[in-house]
C-alpha cells in the first residue's frame, strides 16, 4: 500500500526476504565475518542458513558488526529524495551499535533534508520478536495509520514484546566463553537447557536452568501463559525463530497452537539468521508473543 513514508527495519529483524519484500520493507544489513572474509547478513542469499549452521556445528566462531552512519544514509536517502518520510524501527540498543550509527545518520540526513521527518525507534527487540513489532506496524500502516500514529504505536508497544528462549546445545556458548568448559559439560551431561528471556533494557537475561528438552518446552510455554495479552485466550500473532533446530520449534509451536486456540493464524517459525546466530549457535528455539510490558 502507498505510504508518505517508508517503515525501514534492519536484517536482524529474522523475517523472510519474501515477507518484507511483499511489505515493502528494506532493511539496513548486518555483517558477519568468517575466515577473514566478510559476508552481508541478507536472509541466506550470501551464505545460506544451512552452509552457515554447518560451520558453527564444526567450531567456526563469525564475528559480526553493524551497518555503519554512511550505510544507514544510502539505505534512507533514496526514499527522502522521493518526498517520504522515514520510521526505522532498529536492533535493540542493547545488544548493538546499530541505533547510535542510524541516529548519526539522521542527524546528517536532516541537514539536507530539512523538510523531511526522520524517526529512529530502538525496538529494544531482536530476531523475529523485533520481527513481530514490524510486521505489527506494517499492519497499521496498510490499514491507513500516519507518520504519528505508526511511530507513537511502535513506541507504546515495543516493551510489550516478549522475548523467550532456550538453548539445548552449550558448545557454542563454550566456545564463547559465557559458559565454562566445565559448565558446559556438566550441563550437556544432565540435558540442563538454560532458559533466557529480554528485560526492559534489551538485554538478554537467564532466567531459569530447567532439565530436558521436553521440560523447557512445557515452561516457555507455560511463560507465554503467564505474559500473554488475555492469557490462554491471546488472539494476536505469535512468531518463533529457530537455528538448525526446527524439529524443537514445531514441538513449541504445535503446543502453542494446542494452548491458544484464538491465535491469529497458525505459529510462523522463521530462522534466526547469520548475525543472531553467530551468538546463539545451534539448538536455539525462542517465542515471541505481545503481553504485559517487560521489566527487569
Amino acid at each position: 500500500m502507498s505510504s508518505s513514508y517508508q517503515l525501514i527495519a534492519s536484517s536482524t529483524v529474522d523475517l523472510p526476504k519474501s515477507y518484507l519484500d511483499a511489505r515493502g520493507i528494506p532493511c539496513a544489513l548486518y555483517h558477519f565475518m568468517i575466515d577473514g572474509i566478510q559476508h552481508n547478513d541478507n536472509f541466506g542469499l550470501d551464505m545460506s542458513f544451512g552452509d552457515f549452521y554447518e560451520l558453527i556445528r564444526k567450531g567456526v566462531m563469525p564475528t559480526t558488526s553493524q551497518p555503519n552512519a554512511d550505510e544507514h544514509v544510502a539505505l534512507f536517502e533514496p526514499y527522502l529524495a522521493q518526498g517520504k518520510d522515514i520510521l526505522y524501527l532498529c536492533f535493540s540498543s542493547g545488544l548493538s551499535g546499530g541505533y547510535n550509527s542510524a541516529c548519526v545518520a539522521r542527524d546528517t540526513l536532516e541537514k539536507r533534508y530539512p523538510e523531511r521527518r526522520i524517526a529512529i525507534v530502538d525496538t529494544l527487540g531482536a530476531s523475529s520478536g523485533y520481527g513481530l513489532l514490524v510486521a505489527a506496524v506494517a499492519a497499521l500502516r496498510d490499514r491507513g495509520a500516519s507518520f504519528e500514529e505508526a511511530l507513537a504505536f511502535a513506541e507504546e508497544k515495543k516493551l510489550h514484546v516478549h522475548h523467550w528462549f532456550f538453548s539445548t546445545d552449550l558448545q557454542h556458548y563454550k566456545r564463547g566463553g559465557r559458559v565454562s568448559a566445565s559448565s558446559a559439560l556438566i550441563g550437556t551431561i544432565l540435558g540442563i537447557c538454560p532458559l533466557l528471556n529480554m528485560d526492559c533494557h534489551g538485554h538478554l537475561i537467564p532466567r531459569k536452568k530447567v532439565k530436558g528438552k521436553n521440560n523447557v518446552i512445557r515452561e516457555i510455554v507455560r511463560c507465554m501463559e503467564r505474559h500473554a495479552d488475555g492469557g490462554a485466550a491471546y488472539s494476536g500473532k505469535c512468531f518463533i525463530s529457530e537455528s538448525a533446530c526446527y524439529d524443537d520449534a514445531r514441538k513449541v509451536a504445535d503446543l502453542v497452537e494446542a494452548t491458544f486456540p484464538n491465535l491469529d493464524g497458525p505459529v510462523m517459525i522463521n530462522s534466526v539468521g547469520t548475525v543472531i546466530g553467530s551468538h546463539t549457535g545451534i539448538g536455539t528455539v525462542a517465542l515471541f508473543f505481545f503481553g504485559d510490558e517487560r521489566g527487569e
